[in-house]
């Protein structure tokens, strides 16, 4: 029985043996239901093998939605125990590893595949493409991201989750501090999740430079295509110091190394430089995506042309060259000099002037526009001040002599609250909802999306605008508990309520979704916003190949200018289509790192040492396979065109 203690869950609570017993049963019912209705072929055959970039697009996002209620109903505990002084409803351990999965969670395992569910969804078809560049590693980068996410969240039932904040600063991350296998857990299913990111950005950067559709010059790329193309560059460039960090860590808590040690030689602050060096641009990742979808919609449901293309593309440009130089800002406090901190508060300042340029360029857009209340709209509308409340507040901590005062408290979680959430999660639900239609050929109730929209930035507000409050009154961040006597309990009550109007909100989306699939009607067209860009000159749902004929672009807005008495898109006759094969040895590929992972968490060297010679078997197989693909021929392409009954049947 030694041999399983080490699985077991230190500081076990009946909470934690709750969610064993639920996971087990929700484990047990999916399988037997797929075996009961023989779903596991089909399975396989669409979806576990599929390179197709729009069935992984949907996978990302069905991940990322459940990862966004992981990391919610961490965030209700952690609000419930706040709620009241002296609560008992989490120990101080408890709440340590709460907030930890919550963060971790919430930006690597929700925010990012959901832009990168879009991204794969939308990207080849505003360029388009008929697929990304590489299909098959596209397919890889997804099962490495769904299995190190697996990997990360069994740790609550399994060994014992991280504990030492989504920053992992050391010494608190280290195995003097952090005894369990917690932060084991962080470092490696981390590391596999982000060699699959690394993947996908060097996917779509080679997709969108090499494969855009004749015509389609850099200047002429949708709004939300040069934010891709800028934020998988900045995927490349930052993604690389987190794989050195993290393996630095892995030797440190494995091996007894001492790199971020305060002996020997270690330094605690070299974890803290190299994490913010990837960490600062990472908030850039999850952020330029969502200025190029708010682009989208906002121009979609203004009826009008973007204001301001080239300064849009300028602005972006410049904020990720700035997001790479602004690092240290993180810690001000933590024994800079005067001059370091002066240089980095005026790069993190600057970082205020794109940024204010992009904003006035989306209400010059809106000004005098013909505005359609969509959800999709409401949520842009909403982003507009609360990010600029978010980004206000980011230029009083970048003062580096103010941020002695706010630092470590609750004002530096509202501020980003204020900068991530309607910067990313608002972004997100807006693009999901004005992309459903091209995925699933009918749109989510507008009726049941505002009740949602209402509650969720209602609720947002009511959550952290009090803790504006209660950080500049000094309660710090990561306090599991205070006295009644600090005054901080009404306005952190009130923070709990407005979780629970987030949760309502949250659940309409559900409801909106199980509503709307049941009951919505399928009698729409392809173009159902009567939108701009390419994505909507295909059938919905769109087929295997994405357009019959190449489109020819010569406008940054061909698909708008295209019904407006422009230039054709399609010209030219059916042709035969090449198309990448299916492939199961990717999702092989990911289960066998997450055997890998699983067995480097427990120091299980034999199982360790089998699962890495398996995936140099499976990196050997793909070298040596000859897959040629498959050919779509015209009769085929004639009758799915038919069948559609598309924007070019």
């Amino acid at each position: 029985m030694d041999y399983f203690d080490r699985f077991a869950v230190p500081h076990s609570s009946p909470m934690i043996v709750g969610s064993q017993i639920a996971i087990a049963v929700t484990v047990l019912a999916i399988l037997v239901g797929v075996t009961y209705f023989k779903k596991w072929g089909y399975l396989w055959r669409e979806w576990f093998t599929t390179v197709d970039h729009k069935r992984i697009g949907i996978m990302y996002i069905l991940a990322a939605l459940l990862m966004l209620f992981r990391g919610g109903a961490d965030a209700i505990l952690m609000r419930a125990q706040t709620a009241i002084p002296d609560n008992g409803l989490l120990d101080g351990q408890h709440y340590n590893e709460i907030f930890t999965t919550h963060g971790v969670v919430m930006i690597l395992f929700m925010a990012m595949p959901f832009i990168i569910g879009l991204m794969n969804i939308v990207t080849p078809l505003q360029i388009g493409a008929r697929d990304v560049a590489f299909p098959r590693l596209n397919a890889v980068s997804f099962w490495l991201f769904f299995w190190g996410a697996m990997l990360f969240n069994i740790s609550f039932v399994v060994g014992g989750s991280p504990d030492a904040g989504w920053t992992a600063y050391f010494p608190l991350a280290s195995v003097e501090f952090s005894e369990s296998v917690g932060m084991n857990y962080y470092a490696i299913a981390i590391q596999i999740a982000g060699i699959g990111t690394l993947m996908t950005g060097i996917n779509f950067i080679v997709t969108i430079l090499k494969m855009r559709a004749p015509g389609m010059t850099l200047m002429k790329m949708p709004m939300f295509t040069w934010s891709i193309l800028i934020t998988n560059l900045i995927i490349v460039f930052a993604f690389p110091v987190l794989t050195v960090a993290l393996a630095l860590m892995t030797m440190d808590r494995l091996f007894g190394t001492n790199f971020f040690t305060m002996a020997n030689g270690g330094s605690d602050m070299l974890w803290a430089n190299l994490f913010w060096i990837w960490g600062h641009p990472e908030v850039y990742i999850v952020i330029l995506p969502a200025f190029g979808i708010y682009s989208e919609i906002i121009s979609t449901f203004a009826r009008r042309n973007l204001y301001g293309y080239k300064s849009m593309v300028v602005s972006m440009v410049a904020i990720s060259v700035l997001s790479f130089v602004v690092w240290a800002h993180h810690f001000f406090t933590m024994g800079h000099g005067a001059m370091v901190n002066g240089i980095f508060s005026i790069t993190t300042m600057a970082i205020a002037v794109p940024t204010g340029i992009k904003i006035f360029n989306w209400l010059f857009t809106l000004w005098r526009g013909k505005i359609e209340f969509t959800v999709p709209m409401l949520y842009s509308l909403a982003f507009i001040p609360i990010f600029t409340i978010g980004g206000v507040t980011g230029v009083m901590l970048a003062m580096a002599s103010a941020d002695y005062q706010y630092h470590n408290t609750m004002f530096l979680v509202a501020h980003f609250h204020y900068v991530l959430i309607p910067g990313t999660v608002f972004a997100v639900l807006a693009g999901f909802t004005y992309w459903w239609p091209k995925i699933f050929n009918f749109q989510l109730s507008e009726r049941i999306g505002k009740w949602a929209f209402w509650f969720i930035v209602v609720g947002f507000n009511v959550t952290f605008f009090p803790m504006f409050i209660t950080g500049l009154d000094g309660q710090a961040r990561r306090m599991y508990t205070y006295s009644e006597a600090t005054g901080y309990g009404p306005l952190n009550l009130l923070s709990f309520v407005g979780a629970l109007g987030l949760l309502i909100g949250f659940a309409f989306l559900v409801y909106n979704i199980y509503w709307s699939t049941r009951y919505a009607p399928r009698n729409i067209t392809s173009d159902p916003w009567n939108a701009r860009s390419l994505e909507w000159a295909t059938h919905s749902p769109v087929p295997e190949y994405n357009f019959a004929i190449v489109p020819e672009v010569d406008s940054s807005q061909a698909f708008w200018d295209s019904k407006n008495n422009g230039p054709a898109l399609f010209k030219g006759k059916y042709k035969e289509i090449h198309m990448p094969n299916n492939s199961g040895v990717p999702f092989v590929l990911g289960i066998i790192f997450f055997v890998w992972g699983f067995a480097m968490v427990f120091s299980m060297w034999i199982f360790a040492i089998i699962s890495t010679l398996g995936i140099f078997a499976c990196m050997a197989h793909r070298s040596f396979e000859k897959d040629h693909g498959h050919h779509i021929s015209v009769e085929e392409i004639e009758e799915t065109e038919k069948k559609l009954r598309g924007a070019n049947a």
